[in-house]
């Protein structure tokens, strides 16, 4: 089993609602996926030149024996069930699953990259990732989620993030 982490979001519909629903059909997508923990939910502001809603967004932290391309096809599978129809990049969405993470791999693929390409430059995937797994090193920077968000943080970033007081299941 690899570690994977997992990011979500949404920012159409009922946001906070398909989030949660979403971490629920996780738990049992798979029976060689296991979810292990789900991080703090919180309210970002969109990331690109598409006016839009803000998004609710988490990481979740999970094993599988599923390979890259195995566990890419079912979270693709999951957003189409949650109306997820591909149009604007980078804009909105009933629901986004993103691979941040599989064990140490580097996998470099026209529609798969992993570590995300962009991880390190985001305030909601490092939020939330440091909440549930701080020491997590990332295979390519070698640096640590929370040295990742720190550096962010210290930087001028203009992305604006509030913690949502909603418990994960």
């Amino acid at each position: 089993m690899e570690k994977v982490l997992i990011g979500f979001g949404s920012n159409e519909g009922e946001p906070l609602k398909t989030c949660l629903e979403a971490v629920e059909r996780l738990r049992v997508l798979h029976p060689l996926f296991h979810l292990t923990r789900v991080s703090p939910l919180y309210r970002t502001k969109p990331v690109g030149p598409v006016q839009q809603d803000w998004f609710v967004n988490g990481v979740i932290l999970g094993e599988t024996s599923l390979g890259p391309h195995e566990l890419f096809s079912l979270l693709q599978e999951l957003e189409r069930d949650f109306g997820r129809v591909r149009g604007v990049r980078w804009g909105p969405r009933t629901l986004d699953l993103d691979i941040l993470a599989h064990g140490n791999r580097v996998v470099r693929l026209p529609h798969l990259t992993i570590p995300h390409p962009r991880l390190h430059e985001r305030l909601f995937v490092l939020a939330p990732l440091a909440d549930i797994d701080p020491s997590w090193v990332h295979p390519v920077l070698k640096v640590s989620a929370a040295v990742m968000l720190a550096n962010l943080l210290a930087s001028a970033h203009h992305q604006e993030i509030d913690h949502l007081d909603t418990q994960t299941p």
